[in-house]
């Protein structure tokens, strides 16, 4: 391999300070589950499965005995999530990451990635706002309306590196890729895991309504579009008030952003031009299955190890068309895989938060209660209400499509009780759970995408707090103009 890539380092490397403390807020969120399944009453709900779909029953509640659930198994609870049900959506996970930072590293050390994205900053480095303006609609619109979220997960290791390149920061590059993904998801309208799915539980015709969510998306594209701009601005004007700025020094020199090959030098390099051919159709080609993912069930239940597969194919096959040799190749390649271990660790403690409120005993508990605000409140409160319990189950729940149907079915009859349309409670859920993906340490996506970087968890949060704070206030102006209007058709 070329001197660079004999570097020992990984590509993708989380700090040990960044680890450290995700791990300890991670943890005392996990203790404090634990606390609430002692404090809160066990109960539950009937349930029934339908289609492989576990759905609750309303009007079903009733309080039951405390389950044996020791306070030493809070502890363990992140190696039982391997064994617990959904335990094969975490499996994959795992396989796709350390897929991911074995592929990623090969494609660093070799000389890859610093190509291609040279290539792109030559051709945007006049109408590089047009490119991040462009990037952030891209993962707005396919999130909003295919779905596309989790999937889209090793397409941020390559955004990031792409900010250093244009002269930004690694928030710049979250911001253009998950912060994006996040308020798509969050906006969304045709989303057939969020919007389908709350439409059909709450009885109404598929894809209605859609002319509201189509403002708040265009609402929502431009205040994530003016927050980044604004923030790469200001580290255009001096690099040093990012809050990241410490690590982007080390993640520079890894990468060399300073030796940037030079378009020129690239037409002079056959070989290196045909490997980012290779990566480039390999990349339209992961996007084509992202696409297909979110609309063949099949192609879904195994959409994290085929993209990690996608990426070894992509990284190892662009490196072998470059020139490099096999053995290097491997020896990366395991660099990387072990690189990416501190972030399976933050993953399976983030996922184990549900596995505690729910072997407590305590989570149609929560719900019940929740419920109960809403019944003599008028309509205005009540959509309050509706989008304050979404917030809350998402915290234990990231699922959309789980959170639906748990919810939807017990929260949709109540609202017919206050004059709130079931419409409107459908977009209440939608902005419920969307915003707080990118928020909440308990998201395994969130915690995906920081263990693909170098931010940290309580940096992440620091950033977007202030964005995230508009957003609610947006979002309550959006639903008081449905309760407004009766917002329909019912």
């Amino acid at each position: 391999m070329s001197d660079d890539a004999k570097r020992s380092g990984a590509a993708i490397q989380i700090s040990a300070r960044a680890f450290i403390t995700t791990i300890a807020i991670i943890l005392a969120l996990m203790i404090g589950s634990g606390i609430l399944t002692y404090v809160i009453p066990s109960g539950s709900y009937g349930h029934t499965v339908e289609a492989g779909v576990d759905k609750v029953i309303p009007g079903t509640f009733a309080y039951g005995a405390r389950p044996n659930y020791p306070a030493w198994r809070w502890l363990t609870a992140p190696v039982e999530v391997l064994w617990s049900p959904g335990n094969i959506q975490v499996i994959t996970i795992i396989i796709l990451l350390v897929l991911i930072g074995g592929s990623f590293t090969v494609l660093d050390k070799g000389g890859i990635l610093k190509v291609a994205l040279s290539m792109i900053v030559s051709r945007f480095r006049k109408n590089k706002y047009v490119l991040m303006a462009a990037i952030i609609f891209f993962f707005m619109i396919a999130s909003s309306v295919l779905g596309i979220y989790e999937e889209a997960a090793p397409l941020v290791v390559f955004i990031v590196p792409l900010a250093l390149y244009l002269g930004w920061d690694s928030l710049t590059g979250l911001g253009m890729s998950l912060l994006s993904l996040g308020f798509g998801f969050a906006a969304a309208t045709m989303d057939p895991f969020m919007v389908t799915i709350a439409q059909s539980l709450s009885g109404l015709p598929l894809y209605s309504g859609l002319w509201l969510r189509a403002i708040f998306f265009v609402t929502m594209f431009a205040l994530v579009f003016l927050f980044v701009r604004r923030h790469a601005r200001k580290v255009e004007r001096d690099p040093a008030r990012s809050i990241v700025h410490e690590e982007d020094l080390r993640l520079r020199a890894s990468i060399d952003v300073s030796g940037a090959v030079a378009s020129d030098e690239v037409a002079s390099r056959p070989r290196m031009r045909a490997a980012v051919r290779w990566l480039g159709l390999w990349f339209l080609a992961a996007i084509l299955f992202i696409i297909a993912a979110t609309r063949i069930k099949a192609i879904s239940s195994f959409a994290f190890p085929i993209m990690g597969l996608f990426f070894v194919i992509a990284c190892n096959g662009a490196a072998l068309v470059a020139g490099e040799k096999g053995k290097a190749l491997g020896k990366c390649f395991l660099i990387g895989m072990r690189s990416i271990l501190p972030a399976i660790v933050m993953i399976l403690m983030a996922m184990s938060v549900k596995l505690i409120i729910t072997k407590g005993g305590i989570l149609d508990t929560i719900l019940y209660a929740a419920a109960g605000k809403i019944s003599g409140v008028g309509p205005y409160a009540a959509v309050a209400f509706v989008y304050l319990i979404t917030l809350v189950f998402e915290f234990f729940i990231p699922s959309a499509s789980a959170k639906a149907f748990l919810i939807i079915p017990i929260l949709a009859p109540l609202a017919d009780l206050v004059g709130l349309t079931r419409q409107t409670v459908v977009f209440a859920f939608d902005n419920g759970d969307g915003f707080a993906n990118i928020l909440y340490p308990t998201n395994p996506f969130l915690m995906i995408c920081l263990g693909l970087t170098i931010v940290s968890y309580p940096k992440w949060v620091r950033w977007t707090l202030p964005l995230q704070a508009i957003t609610v206030l947006i979002c309550l102006g959006f639903m008081a103009l449905a309760v407004a209007i009766k917002f329909g058709p019912f």
